[in-house]
């Protein structure tokens, strides 16, 4: 399939899991990409794996160094039709003097933020249609506890979705969320070991447990989320914008 045939598309965190798969899948359908993360570990692997990408080492949290990094993407691939705003920090964080509550909003919520507004400025001009893709979570949907942190973040990306996508509407830029549930990565198999660890239990009993809330009883794949990116950056998915898109078995049915 070539729907995104010279479509430029950034993605960020394609280093591993699903931003990894984000960007394969993207590149079989003819998109060329810039490639972002944190640290070039992983990040080289999958731009060679996607025919040769540009890639470079940005700390989302840094405005300077996200200013560099999409006026380097610019550079090398031209100016950019979609951006896929995956890069995110997980885990949990409790009060005290180890709280991760700010490095969690600083990375999920602010990052991303500061990369729609980088991305904004390196957009191609219209009028043709350009697109805003933030991947969420499932957990932008429900409370966790011990999890204020990535709750309150990636909750607060689906207010700057709807905020984005009715100020970039005129402009003809589609701002949506993708709200993944379970999702076999390194991240999940963490959670499902904290999990383990909570409830005294072996891995697979966790596992087990956590499937039962999920209808489908199934871990979605990395490859299921970069089918949904495809689709909301194909144009099948002209008109659908401001949205949140829930990927999780059914988890969670608003």
């Amino acid at each position: 399939m070539d729907r995104l045939e010279g479509r430029h598309v950034v993605v960020t965190g394609a280093g591993r899991g699903i931003g990894r798969a984000i960007a394969l899948r993207l590149a079989a359908e003819g998109a060329r990409l810039s490639l972002l993360a944190r640290g070039l570990d992983g990040l080289e692997a999958t731009a060679a794996d996607a025919g040769g990408a540009f890639a470079a080492a940005v700390d989302i949290r840094d405005e300077a160094q996200v200013e560099r990094g999409f006026a380097a993407a610019a550079e090398a691939n031209g100016p950019m039709h979609a951006l896929v705003a995956n890069s995110g920090l997980g885990g949990p964080n409790e009060p005290g003097e180890e709280d991760r509550f700010h490095d969690l909003v600083a990375t999920n919520l602010v990052g991303t933020y500061l990369c729609a507004r980088a991305a904004q400025r390196h957009l191609a001009p219209g009028p043709e249609r350009r697109d805003l893709v933030v991947v969420a979570s499932i957990l932008a949907r429900i409370g966790v506890p011990g999890y204020t942190g990535y709750c309150a973040s990636k909750a607060g990306l689906l207010g700057l979705v709807r905020s984005l996508a009715a100020e970039l509407a005129p402009e003809n830029v589609q701002v949506n969320a993708i709200c993944p549930g379970w999702v076999e990565t390194d991240m999940a198999r963490e959670g499902i070991g904290l999990l383990a660890e909570s409830l005294g239990v072996s891995w697979d009993d966790a596992f087990a447990e956590a499937m039962r809330e999920v209808p489908l009883r199934r871990m979605s794949q990395p490859e299921d989320v970069a089918g949904t990116v495809a689709w909301l950056l194909s144009p099948d998915s002209r008109g659908v914008t401001g949205q949140a898109v829930d990927q999780n078995g059914g988890a969670v049915m608003p």
